[in-house]
């Protein structure tokens, strides 16, 4: 019989270290946390010094009870979950529910989950870390206190549902400010001026940098057009040649943030599915009669130092697949950024001896591709640089001067296992000597723009958030999801734009709680929390400091901040019938313009924003459709209700014939199947496209209500869940409209996003799924289901 208990969070987990541990040591999951604070209120005793109230999470009694059970006659019990402050508070609050007289808890850390690894962690055990679970506890209530106290005053000024949080909020500031600079900014034309010339038989490229010895810019057309007439007749002859070697040295090994930012950049995969997937190669996988392995090490960390063992390992690694010529004489060291929290290594395979080829027949593709991409960085950051040849050389032409510049790698180094996606090699110069003439084959001159700065992918939102210490690169994943969720943003091509609903959030979050919405203040927490978990403050001290203007801005906001179910925020836009100007509100079909005069003047408008971001009035109901009634023969004029556009008689209220938009009597655009139905099974009349309430689309008779006959709306597209021979049909629910097979309850397979009857043209998945529209300008596009394929292209 087992004589200890060792409790960790994952089931996963769980399999994978029980097979390394003998009877003696029994293996059993939290599933994550077991205890926390009430969702339906605030549950922080604010009257006494931030007082928690931890109650059991619904569901998770029956877990309390089979691990009260399993520990009942254990004298020792080990806390395994993950070596973080989300751990360590796991670890508390198990302890606290398993108290017993004469029982020992310990804390156990899993760095990897290798034989070796688990057991030096069990022989080494610690105790609970007290500052480690009081620096979770005071994020728990700092994110608290902010996202229950603010998402009310929300759901009170704009809609219910919306959502505040310290970090959060913070983001979509980043975000929200990003995109203003995009509309203040103002393109500056400028132009370049090359030169193609020949010398030593070899045509080669220069481009215009100085007059007269100082640089030059070429502002218009006529400038370039007045230097190029100076050079009319001008010899050109070699200046100046500077050759030197270049290394370019690897990268250390990936952090969490630096993990992220890569596997978007290269597998196109978000920030949330890169987490969910490490955590399946951390936690363990099957690998045939090896049994599940884990085959990286903890993916939560912002430290690139890794262990002496594994450094040893990589090289013999190099030595043996690579070549000595490779490696280097000494293991590679990097150094931490200031500030970092060492706790945990870097990522890393568990074993870098287990190449991805070897592994590959047990991994999903989208595994494969991220544990190839762990193990090529790390591999590679232990392998001599690359050494790259660069030549400079001057061209002088009268008073003017060119530069022509040329690369080649001469001995590729790490490069041959990790390519950093940049072109080292560049034009190769021909063998150039000063004095020596260059023959002038022309001269191109070319017109440019400045460009504003780029809009956030979650690439570089991960990297601004981490440089500016908002938050830890643990919850990176969650804030961009919950941003995406709330609709405070949308990714179109793979850029972050903040919607309507994130300008008006952030615009009033900003006006009311200016302290909150702070980066450098909202950088400056995490450094107490910091502070909190190496025991240099009290962190009812920390809370205290928040709280204290934070209630002050609170009970201002309550009274002054602006209504958008009310007065509404002003805007310059000139009501149309009245001349006052209107005001910007939120009603039950999202934003929209009323006229400042309302209820004297009911004017009001749909609007959009032009590429300055000024508000422009649109009136759907006056855009011409070219379509004709099939009831009455006026025309259709598209309007705008709860679940979107769709098209009405203008003979309203006489005639209240409707259909939604883009379906008509044949095939849409997107190869949707024939809207003619045929007559209706049960008393033969037509039936017609409908939209429920919930805002799917549905066919329904059109002799309703004596005939009360519906059918799903088909999609044309097969389930394609294996051994299934149902139908995708569009349906909706409380939460919205998706995608089931007709087959349910058998089969519960469902889509988020409408399937297409189109192969992909790279994969060959036999349907697409059309992306929601993303703003104005952006089209919709189809994407590949397969997300390791990646093909999408404008619907």
């Amino acid at each position: 019989m087992a004589k200890a208990l060792l409790i960790v969070e994952s089931p996963a987990k769980a399999r994978t270290i029980g097979k390394y541990l003998g009877p003696g040591i029994e293996v059993k999951a939290s599933v994550g946390h077991i205890r926390d604070l009430p969702v339906n209120r605030l549950g922080v005793d604010l009257e006494n010094q931030f007082e928690p109230e931890y109650i059991t999470i619904a569901g998770k009694q029956k877990i309390i009870a089979d691990l009260k059970k399993a520990a009942k006659d254990k004298d020792v019990v080990y806390l395994a979950p993950d070596p973080d402050r989300e751990g360590e508070a796991i670890a508390w609050h198990i302890a606290e529910a398993l108290q017993a007289k004469d029982r020992l808890f310990l804390r156990v850390l899993f760095h990897e989950l290798t034989p070796k690894a688990i057991r030096q962690a069990i022989e080494h055990p610690e105790e609970i870390s007290v500052n480690r679970f009081e620096s979770q506890q005071a994020r728990r209530i700092l994110d608290r206190l902010v996202g229950y106290q603010l998402s009310p005053l929300l759901w009170d000024k704009v809609k219910r549902g919306l959502s505040a949080g310290r970090v959060q909020s913070v983001a979509l500031r980043i975000i929200v400010e990003r995109e203003r600079q995009i509309f203040a900014f103002a393109p500056v034309e400028y132009w370049s001026l090359t030169a193609r010339l020949s010398a030593e038989g070899q045509e080669f490229d220069a481009r215009l940098f100085k007059k007269d010895g100082r640089k030059i810019e070429l502002a218009n057309e006529e400038q370039t057009q007045g230097v190029i007439r100076d050079l009319d007749g001008q010899p050109f002859v070699v200046g100046p040649v500077a050759k030197k070697e270049r290394k370019r040295h690897p990268l250390p090994p990936f952090t969490t943030s630096q993990l992220q930012q890569a596997a978007f950049s290269r597998l196109r995969f978000p920030a949330a599915h890169t987490m969910r997937l490490a955590q399946q190669l951390y936690e363990g996988v099957e690998l045939g009669s090896e049994g599940s392995v884990g085959l990286i090490t903890y993916m939560r960390t912002d430290s690139v130092r890794v262990a002496a063992d594994a450094l040893t390992e990589a090289r013999e690694v190099i030595q043996k697949r690579f070549g000595p010529n490779l490696l280097p004489a000494q293991p590679q060291t990097y150094q931490n950024k200031k500030g970092v929290q060492d706790a945990h290594e870097a990522i890393r395979p568990s074993s870098s001896g287990r190449a991805p080829e070897d592994v590959k027949r047990f991994l999903s593709p989208e595994l494969y591709n991220l544990y190839e991409l762990i193990w090529r960085r790390f591999v590679a950051s232990q392998m001599k640089p690359a050494i790259i040849d660069q030549t400079t050389a001057d061209i002088d032409a009268g008073r003017y001067q060119f530069r022509a510049t040329g690369s080649v790698i001469r001995f590729k180094g790490f490069l041959s296992v990790y390519d950093l996606g940049e072109k080292e090699d560049k034009e190769v110069l021909p063998p150039l000597e000063e004095g020596r003439p260059a023959e002038r084959l022309g001269l191109t001159p070319k017109q440019h723009f400045t460009q504003p700065p780029p809009r956030f992918t979650e690439a570089t939102l991960v990297k601004e958030l981490e440089e500016n210490g908002i938050g830890r690169p643990s919850t990176y994943a969650t804030i961009i999801s919950t941003l995406r969720d709330k609709a405070y943003v949308e990714s179109n091509r793979g850029q972050l734009r903040p919607t309507e609903l994130g300008f008006i959030v952030n615009d009033l979050l900003v006006a009311n709680f200016p302290q909150v919405m702070d980066v450098e203040f909202t950088a400056g927490m995490e450094t107490h929390l910091d502070e909190i978990e190496e025991g240099r403050i009290p962190w009812r001290e920390v809370l205290g400091q928040f709280n204290a203007p934070f209630e002050n801005d609170l009970a201002k906001a309550r009274l002054a901040m602006t209504s958008l179910k009310r007065e509404g925020l002003p805007t310059d836009v000139p009501c149309d019938r009245c001349g006052a100007n209107m005001t910007m509100k939120y009603g039950r079909n999202g934003p929209f313009l009323s006229c400042s005069k309302y209820p004297e003047c009911k004017n009001a408008a749909d609007f959009k924003r032009d590429e300055n971001g000024r508000l422009v009035p649109v009136r759907l109901d006056a855009e011409a459709t070219g379509e004709s009634c099939p009831q009455c023969g006026l025309p259709m004029a598209r309007k705008k209700g709860k679940y979107g556009e769709f098209l009405a008689c203008t003979g309203y209220p006489d005639c209240k014939t409707t259909r939604p938009l883009g379906l008509p009597n044949g095939s849409s655009d997107n190869g949707l199947p024939t809207m003619d139905a045929g007559p209706c099974p049960q008393c033969g009349s037509p039936l017609a496209v409908k939209r429920s309430r919930q805002g799917s689309l549905f066919i329904a008779c059109t002799n309703y209500p004596k005939c009360k006959h519906t059918q799903p709306f088909p999609t044309g597209v097969a389930c394609p869940r294996e051994n299934c021979d149902g139908q995708l049909t569009e349906r909706s629910s409380s939460r919205g409209v998706f995608w089931g097979c007709s087959n349910y309850p058998k089969c519960r397979f469902t889509l988020k996003h409408r399937p297409i009857p189109k192969a992909c043209p790279d994969c060959q998945s036999p349907y697409l799924l059309e992306a929601p529209a993303q703003d104005g300008s952006g089209p919709t596009l189809l994407k590949c289901p397969n997300k390791a394929c990646g093909y999408e292209t404008p619907a």
